[in-house]
């Protein structure tokens, strides 16, 4: 195996991006229809725009070290927030898509250690953008989203075990029998 512990990272960041990423996927599919204004702090997101920021954490940071700057608020083409909530699941995947063959063709080994311009000026290493603010940022998200989700009346999907309903299942199952009550 030829595979240098640069290759190995990139190979594994973007492994664990597509694994995240279908995690993500499934939680938006079970996000209420009715519920895309639910807001439950009135400064905060709404449970579509928190959603969507998901794909724009994708689509900006892919688009930003191809580039070479980070330019918040620039607008980036398709990335353009759905209206529904039954349009993010699918646009989300079309974004990531776009994220992984610009930037899989655009990494290499050795930029891993380069230092890179960052927002506000600051300096990080290529790996601390992907693994920490763009892998880390979109799984703090889909977190506040599940909980976001579950507080619009969804139900969130196993993500990295079972979710309470299963665990209520589970222990239903292998409960043991009621005792037989005698009659009267």
């Amino acid at each position: 195996m030829n595979d240098t512990p640069g290759e190995r990272e990139l190979n594994q960041f973007f492994k664990r991006w597509h694994q995240e990423t279908k995690r993500s996927l499934a939680l938006m599919r079970t996000l209420p229809h009715d519920r895309y204004d639910f807001r439950p702090d009135p400064g905060g997101r709404s449970l579509g725009e928190l959603a969507w920021h998901i794909a724009e954490v994708d689509g900006f940071f892919s688009t930003s070290l191809v580039a070479g700057a980070f330019r918040p608020g620039v607008p980036i083409p398709g990335l353009e927030r759905p209206a529904t909530i039954e349009a993010i699941a699918p646009g989300y995947e079309r974004v990531h898509a776009d994220a992984v063959a610009r930037l899989e063709p655009h990494l290499r080994p050795e930029h891993l250690d380069r230092d890179t311009p960052f927002i506000g000026g600051r300096m990080l290493k290529l790996r601390d953008i992907l693994w920490v603010a763009m892998l880390h940022h979109h799984i703090h998200h889909r977190g506040q989203l599940s909980l976001m989700n579950r507080l619009a009346g969804g139900v969130t999907p196993e993500i990295y075990g079972f979710t309470r309903e299963q665990v209520a299942a589970r222990r239903a199952a292998q409960a043991p029998p009621a005792p037989d009550t005698p009659p009267r």
